[in-house]
């Protein structure tokens, strides 16, 4: 046995014991690594896509950005454009149509970043990150019943300053802003 095999469990029974439109939380029963049993409670989840749609306005880049309520957090958060996959849906053409409904802007260039899990220890999904360059803004957004967005054109000094303070405070915005990082500085 190699030494990461070690540390891995195996999974004997999974139970749904909740459901959402949004997710489904599961209690899963595993054997450790040494043939303990232990109780787990894990949540899933479609895949998500964000992606960060960059403007070049005044030779600089500007980030296209959408201001919308978290009933989570209970506050307005200022984020990059991103949602669920939809049924059979790839993770380029949900965050393409993700952009495009809550912005209106569509890209000539985009580029995926990568892909993170939000949080391995109780999530099954996974985020993906996309950068998108050479926009075109059609005018038009095309929101769910439910959503309620602004779209903000942010300096992209502004975002990396103020990341990690309101109204810049989302996690994943953070991991999509060093994709973008990483790639400008190519």
């Amino acid at each position: 046995m190699t030494r990461n095999q070690s540390l891995i469990w195996t999974l004997q029974h999974r139970k749904t014991i909740f459901s959402t439109r949004v997710f489904t939380i599961a209690e899963l029963q595993s054997l450790s690594p040494n043939g303990e049993p232990g109780n787990f409670t894990v949540m899933d989840a479609p895949d998500w896509a964000i992606i960060v749609p960059v403007l070049k306005k005044d030779d600089e880049d500007h980030f296209v950005m959408v201001r919308q309520w978290r009933h989570g957090s209970q506050e307005l958060s200022l984020e990059f454009p991103g949602g669920v996959f939809e049924p059979g849906e790839d993770s380029l053409n949900a965050a393409l149509r993700e952009m495009r409904e809550e912005t209106g802007f569509t890209a000539e260039k985009v580029e995926y970043a990568g892909v993170f899990s939000p949080n391995p220890a109780i999530m099954s999904n996974r985020v993906h990150f996309f950068i998108a360059r050479d926009l075109t803004d059609t005018g038009k957004q095309n929101l769910d019943d439910d959503e309620f967005v602004d779209i903000e054109i942010i300096p992209a000094k502004e975002v990396i300053q103020g990341m990690g303070r309101p109204p810049y405070v989302h996690a994943l915005m953070a991991s999509a802003l060093c994709f973008y990082l990483r790639g400008s500085s190519r």
